[in-house]
């Protein structure tokens, strides 16, 4: 990082990931912002490239936050960076440390960016559909698409870190230090949140998801490779094409603050069946071995999430419409970047 002025920005975190790959790309055509990658690993050449800066740190050491603080005029923060559901569960304090401390660290530097420029800032937060937890198939069967207040349970710690998040999201936007003689009630934080279904990526391999089955299912086979599956086939979520999540956070984003009822978003795209899912991929790969072998664990994960979620109210505050659904997000999106991915 080099020491000279402060530029204006956009900060990206966990820059590395599925979804950082794509936001980057697109922030990059906008051209409106410098970009500023950071990333526990070496940012990829390819990203790199596109951004003003990259730093190889972890969001938990305060000195890089501090050194950005002082060079950076950041206007915009994705904070992407996270341990996901399935690591999250072997190392739940680890994950706490990560998602929680480290979301704090960044809803802080967004407070003192405000602070120095005058500005609030916008703070985007990917939250999850792991933030639901209904109690049993019966139930997950019988309602209908859950709205953002209903059933937020989680059984994981991947889903009560980002539910804690989201309502730390909240209390730094409006309630902060409400008590402070020296301080308002928030106004530095302009904080809005998503919770995502499955994400589906042709870009980037899964990365340890528990709703990745279906991303692993279409890689495997077109790599020709045999896939165990661990859920049952009945299983059902939504899922999302990764291009629609890009364009929901950049909309989002963009959304005049005045037309926003609320600070936490459903979104939604399709919710096939795992088995419905694996039929789609053998229709392209006809060859394709893939079994059901339910992992237990991790069965019940999956199963505490809903069918379905209703995105009613990004539908109405920021006009959300996904762009692809299954087909469309199968065959102009998946199996032509997939398959020129391993030339099959």
């Amino acid at each position: 990082m080099t020491a000279h002025i402060r530029k204006p920005g956009i900060l990206i975190t966990g820059a590395n990931g599925e979804m950082g790959h794509g936001l980057i790309t697109r922030l990059a055509e906008e051209g409106t912002h410098h970009l500023i990658a950071l990333d526990v690993r070496p940012i990829d050449e390819s990203l790199a490239r596109k951004c003003v800066a990259t730093l190889a740190a972890d969001i938990l050491d305060q000195r890089v936050l501090e050194r950005m603080q002082s060079e950076y005029e950041i206007h915009v923060i994705y904070h992407l960076a996270a341990l996901l559901s399935t690591r999250a569960e072997f190392t739940p304090e680890a994950a706490h440390r990560v998602n929680v401390e480290g979301t704090i660290n960044l809803l802080k530097l967004a407070l003192e960016q405000s602070r120095w420029h005058g500005q609030p800032v916008t703070f985007m937060f990917p939250s999850s559909i792991a933030i639901y937890g209904l109690p049993d198939l019966i139930t997950k069967n019988k309602v209908d698409k859950v709205k953002e207040h209903e059933w937020n349970l989680p059984i994981t710690m991947y889903g009560c870190n980002k539910l804690y998040c989201e309502h730390l999201g909240r209390y730094y936007a409006f309630h902060y230090r409400q008590l402070a003689a020296d301080l308002g009630a928030g106004g530095g934080i302009d904080f809005r949140a998503l919770r995502f279904p499955g994400l589906i990526s042709a870009i980037t391999m899964p990365s340890g998801g528990t709703s990745d089955y279906a991303p692993e299912m279409l890689h495997a086979a077109a790599q020709n490779q045999s896939y165990s599956c661990f859920v049952r086939e009945d299983v059902r979520i939504p899922f999302m094409a990764m291009p629609d999540a890009i364009q929901a956070l950049l909309k989002l984003q963009i959304a005049p603050r005045q037309n926003l009822t609320q600070s936490v978003y459903n979104i939604g795209s399709f919710n096939p069946s795992a088995g419905e899912f694996r039929e789609l991929v053998l229709r392209e790969f006809k060859h394709a071995d893939i079994q059901f072998k339910p992992d237990l664990k991790r069965q019940a994960i999956v199963d505490s999430w809903p069918a379905d979620v209703d995105d009613g109210a990004g539908r109405r505050d920021w006009a959300w419409s996904p762009q692809y659904d299954l087909p469309r997000a199968l065959g102009e999106y998946l199996m032509p970047e997939i398959k020129k991915r391993y030339q099959t």
